[in-house]
């Protein structure tokens, strides 16, 4: 009996696996899993979540009064900006508007997990350029592109390492390029960034005919759950984008807590502060453990990849963790099985999982 046949690629595509928060027994687990915001969500926002809206009602296909907001923060044209279902429905986009069957999509090894599927999805090739100490490598990047390659996507900071490439790393890369090829600059970390950092990309972007720039309101502004996200980039980009976005596909609940947040930037300060403060305590403290073979990487966002390579393991510590409470990202999805990303989460619970991993090593906690 006949049935509907799905393109070929597809069956290379394995849904996306979120952060886990319960343990393999079932245990629910305080989430350091997912990079969420340990302090929540600006009150503001919470304040706007509150007020009742009509619910039968469309929201603005457009967000117009947000993507003005955010242009206001930015400095940025809002003709230039187009909302999404958080970042991934417009990275999404960018790579369906420029990659297909035969075609690369490239990216550094360890890179987002969802990359490779938005390659896919299109049928194009995911091409993964060799790292520099886990982190992308602008020499190895350029030297994987080739006549197929149509997409280059970067996060920056970079997700599950951490690491960041300064603004002059990242215009090499661009120039490096070929113009037809696209350049995506993923900043869903960006607001972790010394502020001095935090306008480079935008700056690439309105520059240059080649480049796009993503941000997400679902980590330092605490809005995971509302799944709003934003690009912007030259017109021709941000048309093809808007094209193939979905409709109304904001919600008006999101819209409105946004825009909110936006006008609370003291919230974000206090995130950055928070988030720099506990990440540096909490990699003083695994530099401590050096002699058990575990490691950090330098990072630049809201957590830290931690290498076992001594006699504890990755899994023993994924273990112990969830003993403690605690839901941490093993990964070896990702082709690092010795490896687990831990978010920085409430002082707390930094504290928790330093105590946890210094009695795993038979150290006092």
């Amino acid at each position: 009996m006949s049935k509907p046949e799905p393109k070929p690629w597809i069956a290379q595509i394995h849904a996306y696996v979120p952060g886990t928060s319960t343990s393999a027994g079932g245990k629910r687990l305080v989430k350091l899993s997912a990079n969420e915001n340990p302090l929540g969500s600006s009150p503001a926002a919470l304040a706007a979540l509150a007020e009742r809206h009509v619910a039968a009602d469309y929201p603005d296909p457009d967000a117009r009064a947000l993507r003005q907001a955010i242009a206001e923060v930015h400095g940025l044209d809002p003709a230039l900006i187009v909302c999404g279902t958080g970042s991934g429905e417009l990275l999404h986009c960018a790579v369906q508007a420029l990659a297909g069957p035969g075609d690369e999509v490239l990216m550094s090894r360890y890179s987002f997990s969802l990359y490779p599927l938005l390659a896919r999805k299109v049928g194009a090739t995911p091409v993964f350029a060799a790292p520099e100490g886990y982190g992308a490598s602008v020499d190895n990047l350029l030297a994987a592109v080739s006549e197929r390659t149509k997409v280059v996507l970067l996060d920056n900071p970079n997700n599950p390492v951490g690491s960041f490439l300064p603004p002059a790393e990242v215009a090499r890369l661009h120039a490096g390029l070929p113009p037809d090829v696209l350049l995506v600059v993923d900043e869903a970390y960006g607001e972790y960034v010394d502020p001095a950092f935090q306008s480079a990309a935008f700056q690439l972007a309105a520059a240059h005919e080649n480049v796009l720039v993503s941000r997400t309101f679902s980590k330092a502004y605490g809005l995971a759950s509302e799944r709003i996200g934003w690009v912007t980039g030259p017109a021709h980009l941000v048309d093809l984008v808007n094209r193939l976005r979905g409709a109304f596909n904001v919600s008006a609940s999101g819209q409105k807590a946004a825009l909110a947040a936006l006008s609370d930037q003291a919230f974000v300060a206090a995130s950055r502060a928070h988030n720099t403060r506990e990440r540096a305590r909490l990699a003083e403290a695994i530099a401590m453990l050096g002699n058990h073979g575990i490691s950090a990487c330098p990072s630049e966002a809201n957590f830290l990849l931690v290498h076992f390579a001594g006699a504890v393991t990755a899994e023993q510590a994924l273990a112990a963790l969830a003993d403690a409470g605690y839901a941490v990202r093993h990964l070896p999805s990702q082709g690092l099985p010795c490896a687990l990303r831990i978010t920085i989460g409430t002082t707390a619970a930094v504290s928790d999982v330093i105590a946890t991993l210094r009695r795993l090593c038979g150290e006092a906690a």
